[in-house]
């Protein structure tokens, strides 16, 4: 089969449905998580927090999550994918409400841990339920599709959110995700038929021979630590981005949410595309050429001083391109990888690396970055972007790695 040939098939009304649910389920989880970054700035002047204890508020979900993923990971191909998705997904509302009736600190940092128990997962079941129902050649697109929930969650959820922390407090976005989930959940069961057809396959009966199993597998590591570059990377500049607006760029509380809404737009347009240019093109190529203009972007970036508000916004759309258009086919070579027997487990544990590198990295970025006080500066922000430039390069060399290994295991001449 050639890299561009395309399969002409439309999407049957059932897969459109599916990836329609997933979107949604993505949107609140990417919500929660995302809307972090906005509060920031409110978070720490209202706790009065240093960017240490943030970082730590950040990561603790993160970590949390990974830790729930390798837990689960070799119990993830033994059930139903359905209702491990509705499992996760009730748990990850429970632990989002816990977020909007916290009043302090250590509240909030359990609440987040809470959280990232269930919400963690979320993301590498759908992913399971992706390669289940949907051909390699079809999955550039769905992926698309789905990591639209990012750009939805700028466009409306984090406006919304951030209008609703200004009115209420900082916790009002929570209970709003909190109640959206309940909703999703319900169509979740009602709509999804049960996911089952990887129990058909014999596998490894113990759950520890079938984690070790999966782990010890020389290429599936390959692809772990791809992702977990790619991870570290996004994760170790993102917390301070309301920061760094509104302290380094002087862009006002009231500017943000339209800061935010315009890089969420430039998501949704720029997804769907890039999508279908990964079925049809190399998905290396893309990947490289989108990791060079990112780091361009974000080593000129981290550099800015008070501009005027249409030039921020013109380098968020083109740190949005970038960001994006090296995600979406490095998330569709990865489902690729793993065998089908293997597949849960596989996205249990590359999920569970994505999330604890980034917690991490949201670590070390809280410790190169400095607050003197809540009203000051970031300092050290060009810092960080130096180290993603280094860290993109090692992560490009690991994706051309798994990009490779896949060619040959689906008998693609290599490009």
């Amino acid at each position: 089969m050639k890299a561009d040939k395309v399969i002409k098939e439309k999407f049957s009304s059932y897969q459109v449905l599916v990836i329609v649910l997933l979107a949604f389920t993505q949107f609140t989880v990417v919500l929660d998580f995302m809307v972090m970054s906005p509060l920031g700035d409110m978070l720490m002047k209202s706790m009065d927090l240093t960017t240490r204890q943030f970082a730590f508020a950040v990561s603790g979900y993160a970590i949390s999550a990974g830790i729930s993923g390798f837990l689960t990971a070799g119990f993830a191909d033994k059930f139903d994918r359905k209702r491990l998705l509705l499992f996760f997904y009730i748990g990850f509302i429970v632990g989002t409400f816990c977020c909007g009736l916290t009043t302090s600190y250590p509240m909030l940092l359990a609440a987040r841990i809470l959280t990232g128990l269930f919400g963690g997962v979320i993301g590498s079941i759908s992913l399971a339920i992706v390669a289940d129902l949907f051909a390699l050649q079809q999955r550039g697109r769905v992926m698309g599709f789905m990591q639209m929930g990012f750009g939805a969650s700028q466009v409306l959820g984090i406006p919304i959110g951030l209008y609703l922390a200004n009115a209420w407090g900082w916790q009002a976005p929570f209970l709003l995700i909190a109640g959206m989930a309940v909703i999703i959940w319900a169509f979740v069961l009602i709509k999804i038929k049960p996911v089952t057809k990887h129990l058909e396959v014999k596998h490894d009966v113990n759950p520890v021979r079938h984690l070790w199993h999966t782990i010890s597998n020389r290429n599936y590591r390959i692809g772990f630590l791809a992702t977990a570059l790619l991870s570290i990377g996004g994760f170790m500049m993102m917390p301070w981005g309301s920061a760094f607006s509104i302290n380094n760029l002087h862009v006002t509380a009231q500017q943000l949410p339209l800061l935010f809404m315009v890089g969420g737009v430039s998501s949704l347009l720029i997804m769907p595309l890039v999508g279908k240019l990964s079925d049809k093109a190399d998905k290396f190529t893309i990947f490289a050429f989108a990791s060079v203009w990112m780091m361009g972007v974000v080593v000129i970036y981290t550099h800015l001083t008070p501009v005027p508000l249409w030039v921020i916004m013109c380098f968020n759309v083109a740190m949005m391109i970038g960001i994006f258009s090296r995600m979406v086919p490095a998330m569709a070579l990865t489902t690729a990888l793993p065998q089908l027997t293997d597949r849960g487990a596989f996205m249990s544990i590359n999920s569970s690396l994505q999330q604890i590198s980034g917690g991490i990295a949201a670590i070390v970025g809280g410790m190169i970055v400095v607050q003197k006080d809540k009203f000051s500066p970031l300092e050290h922000y060009d810092t960080l972007g130096y180290v993603i430039v280094g860290i993109s390069v090692v992560g490009m060399l690991m994706v051309y790695r798994m990009s490779n290994l896949i060619k040959k295991k689906l008998h693609i001449p290599k490009t």
